[in-house]
């Protein structure tokens, strides 16, 4: 199975030409600039139109207009939202988690983390564990939830995006860590990360 990742496309996916082939596409979050529904709206014709098999993607913290979000109606039965929740393709469980400032706001992070499930083998967030591809302007950026939950789930791979600097892969005993940041200083710079698992 061959999985294309990318995330942090701020509404410049319309730039990516000649994608490589994959059975699944995974977009990590930041499909948008401005987080209106005309810009998801955008993001989604396109990426439903693309030639995947499956088309998997989870919101960012730019991408207001999906926060609380549980569904979107009308998608094609082969396209799939994952906000705290999950997908089986092909005998691999994939379970995506979304960003939004207001949760951390509240409070909510730690508890919506706590719901992934243990038998996730592609875990989809937006931002990246504290530590792990997250380091930007002399600072680590990424969430001590995820860093704590990780170990104990031990996915396959951890999908994220959101610091646009430490775009790469990293790998640990267990997981293989990739941040697919696109955009750095607002143009397309970086390629989307094909994985076979």
């Amino acid at each position: 199975m061959k999985i294309l990742h990318l995330s942090d496309t701020h509404g410049k996916h319309h730039l990516l030409k000649n994608l490589p082939k994959a059975d699944i596409i995974v977009h990590s979050g930041d499909v948008s600039e401005d987080g209106t529904e005309s810009e998801v709206l955008d993001f989604l014709n396109w990426f439903c139109d693309l030639d995947y098999q499956y088309k998997i993607f989870i919101a960012g913290n730019h991408d207001l207009c999906l926060d609380n979000a549980q569904q979107i109606e009308d998608l094609p039965q082969n396209c799939f939202f994952l906000s705290h929740s999950g997908i089986e393709i092909g005998g691999v469980k994939f379970w995506g988690i979304p960003y939004f400032v207001s949760d951390e706001l509240h409070g909510d992070i730690a508890q919506l983390t706590a719901k992934t499930p243990y038998d996730t083998d592609i875990l989809i967030t937006h931002r990246p564990p504290y530590g792990i591809l997250d380091f930007d302007d002399s600072n680590n950026f990424g969430c001590v939830d995820l860093q704590q939950i990780i170990p104990k789930i031990r996915p396959k791979y951890h999908l994220f995006g959101h610091i646009h600097a430490a775009y790469g892969i990293e790998k640990s005993q267990h997981t293989t860590f990739v941040n697919a940041s696109l955009i750095r200083k607002n143009e397309i710079v970086n390629k989307p990360v094909l994985l076979e698992i």
